[in-house]
């Protein structure tokens, strides 16, 4: 039977210096929250032992939001009885732990609790798990992506307006459409409005819809996107964009959840909830008298910040593999995937377009790519190779290695030997480089 995996985080004084001996788990060891982190993007754990002994304030204000984000998780705490004393550690325990036990641990009680504890991670994985048609649109584990997640599925049943900021081409409105998804408005419409998109001379009708007549060309009735979305959400994308008239109507729906056809004196009641988006700063265009204070404050219920893909750079390995495979089509049937050196130089980019800039690249270098492997040239960014300096160049192969590994595990369906292949190495060097960074087939 294979064994289960258990996140060992070790933190303190004391509790570095213990040993645990679980024969029925596979043990992952941190002691520091940066580790246990990285631990978590590259393996999937159900639950999770934390050793905790002399933490000051400041480790204990950064543990509460370490376990916060990781909530999915059953944690057992394990703490010397003095430590128990603290008014921070006791708050720890009581408001993230499953169970805890005291200083020496008795490993037969500890090994019956991570038991219990494993099997209640697993029924609320199953209990949880997203219905036919709600699968996850993100691809990534870093830590901004997880707490976007977090927030989505906590704020998808209020049905309030909610406000996304984020850089252009992040994914504003794949979060948009994640809200809508995990909604109980999932199977009504989802309506998208690109507001800077639309002529200044059309979007009151675009929006609102007009009667027949009430303007030259008007030859019929016409529903706005608005009333197209009743039932559902309405997806107002770069809504900074909007004439100060359209942000007057618009702040009356919010208000009145009614809308008027241009051209006609009756109202519509409507059901709509309002997702919107933007790249600037609405409250420094509040400022600046060019976006008005009430609709800021209608539309800013439900905050949300998704992170630009330089703060989430631990994603970029798989989002590249992800595009690859998407745009299969599109590629010569030899073209197996990224070298080393892409990768690197990935890594290494700005990405000011951010993920649609990626996913362009990719796509790019797919199709124009005559080699085996996509390299930084392919890409586009062969400017991006060189470290700048030693110390560089070794985290920078470290990096490198690490999700060029990652990368042909997933590509070679974890397969040892087709990895090995696509890698150029033997089956032994690739075992000895997992063993290095820590790689299982399984996390890959």
């Amino acid at each position: 039977m294979a064994l289960r995996k258990l996140l060992c985080v070790m933190l303190g004084n004391t509790a570095a210096g213990q040993t645990i001996h679980l024969p029925d788990w596979d043990i992952y060891t941190a002691t520091d929250p940066k580790t246990a982190n990285r631990l978590l993007r590259e393996n999937r754990f159900l639950v999770g032992l934390m050793f905790l002994d002399n933490v000051d304030n400041d480790l204990c204000g950064e543990l509460d939001q370490f376990l916060k984000t990781h909530s999915m998780l059953e944690w057992i705490g394990a703490l010397s009885a003095t430590s128990l004393g603290l008014p921070p550690l006791r708050e720890l325990v009581l408001s993230h732990m499953f169970d805890f036990h005291t200083l020496p641990a008795d490993t037969s009680r500890l090994s019956l609790a991570l038991g219990h504890a494993y099997g209640r991670a697993a029924l609320r994985t199953e209990s949880r798990s997203i219905p036919e048609g709600r699968a996850d649109p993100f691809v990534g584990e870093s830590l901004g992506i997880c707490n976007l997640r977090r927030q989505i599925k906590k704020i998808a049943n209020v049905d309030a307006p909610v406000l996304i900021s984020g850089e252009s081409g992040s994914g504003k409105e794949l979060t948009a459409q994640a809200v809508h998804k995990y909604s109980a408005r999932a199977n009504g419409p989802f309506v998208p409005v690109n507001c800077g998109a639309i002529p200044a001379s059309l979007i009151q009708s675009e929006l609102f819809g007009h009667e027949k007549g009430a303007f030259t060309g008007a030859a019929r009735i016409k529903q706005g996107l608005i009333h197209s979305a009743n039932g559902g959400t309405l997806f107002l994308d770069e809504i900074g964009d909007l004439s100060q008239e359209l942000q007057t109507n618009l702040l009356r729906f919010l208000q009145e959840k009614t809308i008027s056809r241009v051209g006609s004196t009756q109202t519509i009641q409507l059901d709509v909830r309002v997702v919107a988006a933007s790249h600037v700063d609405l409250e420094e265009a509040v400022a600046k008298g060019n976006f008005r204070e009430d609709l800021f404050y209608r539309l800013n219920v439900l905050p949300l910040r998704v992170p630009s893909l330089r703060e989430r750079k631990e994603d970029i390995g798989l989002l590249a593999q992800h595009f690859f495979q998407k745009f299969a089509a599109d590629r010569s049937a030899k073209l197996k995937g990224f070298n080393s050196r892409a990768i690197f130089a990935m890594e290494t980019h700005d990405w000011s377009g951010n993920v649609r800039e990626l996913m362009n690249r990719v796509r790019r270098a797919s199709v124009m790519a005559e080699g085996r492997l996509i390299t930084p040239t392919d890409l586009g960014l062969e400017r991006r190779t060189a470290p700048r300096s030693r110390e560089a160049l070794g985290d920078a192969r470290t990096n490198a290695e690490r999700s060029a590994i990652h990368v042909s595990l997933q590509r070679a369906g974890k397969n040892i030997t087709h990895a090995a292949r696509d890698l150029g190495v033997s089956r032994m060097t690739l075992y000895r480089l997992m063993e290095k960074y820590g790689i299982s087939p399984n996390s890959a």
